[in-house]
């Protein structure tokens, strides 16, 4: 029995660095995902009512085995969170400011 404990890989720790600057994180209310045959890449973009041209905040480039350890990490995560405060409602499409969303409307 000692034989099979000794064989087995111990548990890896990695110790993670987090910068003040990206602690902060970056807002972002849409993501576009596009893949290769050898990679995901995933756009967080912010789109702000008014303004015609939406910027790309952050892209991330990972492996197709990462994306799926992702979206099972997310979907564990999100059935923690409607358990916590309730079930989280789909909107449809793109989300909807109010016309003077961040200042007056123009006159012409």
């Amino acid at each position: 029995m000692a034989e099979q404990e000794k064989d087995k890989p111990m548990g890896q720790q990695i110790n993670v660095e987090l910068s003040d600057e990206i602690a902060e994180g970056v807002y972002s209310n849409l993501a576009m995902i596009a893949h290769s045959q050898s990679e995901f890449v995933v756009d967080f973009i912010r789109l702000m009512p008014g303004v015609p041209k939406a910027k790309v905040k952050s892209r991330i480039i990972i492996t197709p085995d990462h994306a799926k350890r992702l979206l099972a990490a997310l979907k564990d995560n999100i059935e923690k969170y409607e358990k916590a405060f309730g079930k989280i409602q789909n909107g449809q499409g793109a989300p909807e400011f109010p016309l003077n969303f961040g200042g007056t409307l123009g006159e012409a």
